[in-house]
């Protein structure tokens, strides 16, 4: 029995360490290496009856500098001073969504914790995603950094049917580059991203033009406090 426990015990070692010490390396990899596919763009070609998967990897620098500014505006205002988890916006949303259960849930992911999930994880709600999605999030703020977060979100975003990154939207969707976007269309984008599926920065809704204004408010405001 005690040999049983032993092997038990050195499997599960072996397991643990296995997995932290390849996480990390990925992680670590990472920082440096441009992420060109990620599990939701295959996930996403499967269910597109088109199997459409547009997408190019460009360098922050070569991304219009209004972009980052109108994703914080949108999604993630606090992204420069935390470190990967809105505790103030976790508490709002955990008391918003007690008080009003019959509403839809409110979110609270950060910019950190959605490029987490974007690169390493599955979509899906479960405690054991969100947990995994917790650690890489650890990860990718200890090992890569806010500049080196803020440029693989904006390349692996869901930004539209079949459409991933800020590269292949501006192409797409306006006809340029990601660095010839204009603080509006910068501001139409990010106004889509809590379900770019359902909402287009092609053709905006009229709540989607009121969202675009509120994000450049918002922009200004950022970009003030650089």
């Amino acid at each position: 029995m005690r040999k049983i426990f032993r092997s038990i015990l050195r499997f599960l070692r072996w397991t643990v360490g296995l997995f932290f010490g390849s996480t990390v390396l990925a992680v670590v990899l990472m920082k440096f290496v441009p992420v060109y596919y990620t599990p939701l763009m295959i996930i996403r070609l499967f269910q597109n009856e088109e199997m459409k998967l547009e997408h190019k990897w460009v360098p922050l620098t070569e991304i219009s500098r209004q972009m980052p500014l109108a994703v914080m505006g949108s999604e993630d205002a606090h992204f420069r001073e935390h470190y990967g988890f809105d505790i103030d916006a976790i508490g709002k949303a955990v008391k918003r969504n007690r008080e009003h259960p019959e509403k839809n849930q409110l979110g609270a992911s950060t910019i950190s914790q959605q490029t987490a999930k974007n690169v390493f994880l599955w979509p899906g709600r479960s405690w054991v995603r969100k947990g995994l999605e917790a650690y890489f999030t650890v990860l990718i703020e200890l090992f890569w950094g806010k500049e080196r977060i803020m440029e693989v979100y904006l390349n692996s975003i869901e930004m539209g049917v079949g459409i991933y990154g800020v590269e292949a939207v501006a192409r797409e969707h306006f006809g340029c580059t990601a660095r010839e976007l204009t603080a509006e269309q910068c501001a139409l984008i990010a106004a889509t991203l809590p379900n770019p599926l359902r909402f287009s920065s092609k053709h905006p809704s009229e709540y989607i033009k009121k969202r675009q204004r509120q994000i450049l408010r918002e922009m200004k405001y950022l970009e003030k406090h650089e």
